[in-house]
């Protein structure tokens, strides 16, 4: 089975994952490449065998960043060629100054577009944070 296919445009659409691959099962790319950008799909603080980190939210965070870093690396890619990041948090008034402290450690200057968004819940009832990016492709054709 192929990891790339074509729209009726021509474009190429292509997955990218890591090994292993926990998002395989649940029908999800952990990212695609497509139109000169690679989309990596919402990272948590899991560790590689699927267990949340213990810690609290900022251990959570640490190893969510560290996820999506992993997935950009599977792309050639790194955190600075990114452009959007999304991050959905539960209990914004706790964790709005954890999440600050994430910025600073994972993105640096210029610091990319960003959207931070309180969820009551996210796919794993012990799940604090999640973390999704948009990265430029700059070896796209």
């Amino acid at each position: 089975m192929s990891n790339d296919r074509s729209t009726t445009a021509g474009a190429r659409i292509e997955k990218v994952a890591t090994t292993p691959d926990w998002y395989a099962s649940y029908r999800i790319s952990q990212a695609v490449k497509a139109g000169g950008f690679v989309y990596v799909s919402g990272q948590a603080g899991f560790d590689e065998s699927g267990t949340t980190v213990e810690g609290g939210f900022l251990a959570q965070g640490r190893q969510a960043f560290r996820n999506v870093a992993r997935v950009l690396e599977a792309a050639g890619l790194t955190f600075a060629d990114v452009v959007k990041v999304g991050i959905f948090v539960r209990g914004m008034a706790e964790n709005l100054p954890h999440t600050i402290t994430l910025r600073e450690e994972f993105l640096a200057e210029p610091y990319p577009a960003d959207t931070l968004v309180e969820v009551v819940s996210l796919a794993q009832p012990d799940w604090l944070i999640e973390v999704e990016v948009i990265a430029l492709d700059r070896t796209a054709a």
